[in-house]
């Protein structure tokens, strides 16, 4: 782009130091996505965990050095509107050959939103649609690599494509391995291989995707008008040799992988647009949003998921109003019953039985979001200063906002902002599901329920208030933790036994004869407020009468102090070839 002689100089040195502010963004974010190939290799769990959450802050780190820079050399808070259309013009022409316009259109609102009110998050001054398209952008290397099995057959393909990656650690039987796959996929087609068309190919994406303990290949076969994703994960065995542990061929099990209860993945990407549109062809269903966040670019995510909900508001007209279930002490919860989201607000004043204010709560969702939610935990948007079309709300919500949260509300007569919000894939509730689901849907659910809460013991995750409403049901029945403001370490909970009572009146009278600090925990106490229901009891007797019993999570807290990370796997043990090929193994 041509920029115009009459252009004010300083237009041109704000798109400057943006760009330059951006630019320091993303090859730290790379720098530290290209790590993980090497912490895997060295099998470094914890130091994959910790690139995963360091660098969450990343962006923010350096939005706050571009803000300072644009404050303190430029005034920039002291500009006026025609300096900044003009730099964002100018911007835009420092855009045309880059290989992340996206994410760097995105950064550019979010240093502006940091220096002006947001009276100008309009049109004329931020990005409020993509002005670069991302369309056809030239990666080095390639986003993605094509193999062809009619020339040498699909065993020597998936051999190349393997090998391809450049892991050093040998495998310890990569031709067991390659035949596992050949057969698995052999049996998910029905028995018969479909007839070799000219275009045959495998394409996978150049780089491969770690979290955990895992590194990922995704990639698709293109066979004529026919395409079939898969995602192969790779694990290190007991002699710290590599194999391949399964191959997943249906794309909502490839899904699962980018759940918003899973951690985000470390993937090194020149042009993180390519990959997008690669998954997207593997996994339709997969907004653009999903993937992004799932790849580490959660502002960017956060970005496209508001534009989706702005575009969503324009086409539909039903309410806001107060999400159903047993209302919560400290958050105000509603939704939107045509979006799958509900949207969270700490309240003003809390139940009297809640001992956390307003920083507390917020603490504890930025653990959330650092911490492994192993497919356990919901991962939130947070939001600051979202504008709602007031005639959406309905009066009983109003009225709700009003008294319980006045001080988080600003309303004219056709608009409600709300200062800080959290927004969160939607659920059943656990407690709603189990009075309205059939007898083996319930076994189901308490087993599930029980499972989540060892997940997350192991995690080093204790959820503090195990309620059934507190947890909620997905689409594909998997029973998620959603409430968070009484989590807290595994390794700061003093797990404790009731002592004796001093006397039977003691006992009987139901009051506490014994000392309780903050973080002390009395397994033995969750039957009483877990186990009412016979039903439930019967079921959870059966299958997590260890959640009882002190030793579970005394245990639990000596694996994690010694440095133990345990192994998660987000897809059924039955997949792994370890147990569907035993006797080959």
């Amino acid at each position: 782009m041509q920029i115009p002689e009459y252009y004010n100089p300083v237009a041109r040195e704000i798109a400057e130091a943006l760009i330059q502010g951006f630019d320091k963004h993303y090859r730290l974010f790379r720098a530290s996505s290209h790590e993980a190939k090497t912490l895997f290799e060295v099998a470094n769990w914890q130091g994959i965990q910790k690139a995963i959450r360091d660098r969450i802050q990343f962006y923010d780190e350096r939005v706050e050095e571009t803000v300072s820079r644009l404050q303190h050399e430029l005034h920039a808070e002291l500009l006026d509107d025609e300096i900044w259309q003009q730099a964002k013009l100018y911007y835009i022409g420092l855009l045309t050959n880059h290989k992340q316009p996206e994410l760097a259109e995105t950064f550019f609102n979010s240093v502006f939103c940091r220096i002006l009110h947001r009276d100008y998050f309009n049109n004329d001054f931020i990005f409020v649609r993509p002005a670069v398209s991302t369309e056809y952008i030239e990666s080095d290397p390639p986003t993605w690599r094509s193999y062809y099995p009619k020339t040498g057959g699909l065993r020597h393909a998936m051999r190349q494509i393997v090998r391809d990656y450049g892991w050093q650690r040998p495998f310890a039987n990569l031709a067991r391995d390659l035949g596992h796959i050949i057969r698995q996929a052999h049996e998910h087609l029905g028995g018969q291989w479909p007839a070799a068309e000219t275009s045959l190919q495998i394409q996978v994406l150049h780089s491969a995707f770690y979290r955990n303990k895992t590194a990922y290949i995704f990639g698709k076969v293109i066979n004529g008008g026919k395409t079939y994703p898969f995602a192969i994960p790779i694990l290190h065995d007991s002699n710290g040799k590599l194999y391949l542990d399964t191959i997943l061929l249906e794309p909502w099990r490839i899904s699962i992988l980018f759940s918003f209860s899973r951690a985000h993945f470390l993937v090194d990407m020149e042009v993180p647009s390519g990959y997008i549109q690669f998954l997207r062809s593997m996994l339709p269903s997969k907004t653009k949003a999903e993937l992004y966040t799932m790849l580490g670019l959660q502002k960017q995510g956060k970005n496209i998921f508001y534009r989706d909900f702005m575009q969503h508001l324009s086409h539909s007209n039903d309410q806001f109003d107060i999400a159903p279930g047993i209302r919560g002490l400290v958050m105000l919860v509603f939704s939107l019953p045509s979006f799958p989201y509900v949207f969270k607000l700490i309240k003003d004043v809390f139940g009297s039985s809640k001992e956390v204010d307003h920083a507390t709560v917020k603490r504890k969702y930025l653990l959330v979001k650092h911490h492994d939610r192993v497919g356990r935990m919901a991962d939130t948007l947070e939001f600051s200063n979202v504008a709602f079309p007031k005639a959406r709300f309905s009066a009983e919500l109003l009225n709700e906002l009003r008294q319980l949260a006045p001080s988080l509300i600003e309303e004219d007569d056709n608009r409600l902002v709300i200062k800080h919000l959290y927004i969160e894939r939607r659920m059943k509730p656990l407690n709603l599901y189990l009075m309205s689901c059939p007898p083996e849907e319930k076994e189901r659910a308490i087993r599930e329920y029980g499972t989540a809460i060892k997940e997350l013991a192991m995690a080093n995750i204790f959820p503090g208030d195990m309620l059934f409403k507190n947890f909620g049901v997905t689409r594909d029945g998997r029973v998620i933790f959603y409430d968070y403001d009484e989590i807290e370490y595994m390794t700061d909970c003093n797990f404790r036994r009731i002592p004796p009572a001093p006397n039977p009146e003691m006992e009987m009278s139901g009051e506490v004869w014994y000392p309780v600090k903050r973080n002390d925990v009395f397994p033995e106490e969750f039957a009483t407020f877990l186990l009412g229901d016979a039903d439930v009891r019967r079921v959870f007797l059966k299958h997590h009468r260890d959640l009882l019993d002190i030793d579970f999570w005394q245990q639990r807290q000596e694996r994690i102090r010694a440095g133990f990370i345990e192994d998660f796997y987000p897809y059924p043990s039955e997949l792994r070839f370890i147990n569907r090929y035993p006797l080959r193994r």
